[in-house]
């Protein structure tokens, strides 16, 4: 923490991604990040990804994945009604 010009404290811990207001279309989201951006839980997010109508995922290690954002965005717009 440091001190801002008023006095008084200030993080200095980086926002939480979700707070960015400009997301890159290569930003890798993590299964979290993607569930709380879509504003869905994480057993529904599994079922989702299960059924593969999720989005285009990527492999982060052997046991972790991941979403970008342009990739979000896509499988959001194909699920749009009009």
């Amino acid at each position: 923490m440091s001190l801002s010009e008023s006095g008084r404290r200030r993080s200095t811990q980086r926002p939480h991604v979700l707070e960015q207001h400009s997301l890159e279309g290569d930003r890798v989201l993590t299964f979290a990040e993607w569930c709380e951006l879509n504003r869905i839980g994480k057993r529904t997010g599994r079922r989702i990804i299960r059924s593969g109508n999720g989005p285009v995922m990527t492999q982060l290690s052997e046991r972790r994945i991941g979403i970008t954002v342009g990739n979000n965005r896509r499988w959001q717009e194909a699920r749009a009604r009009s």
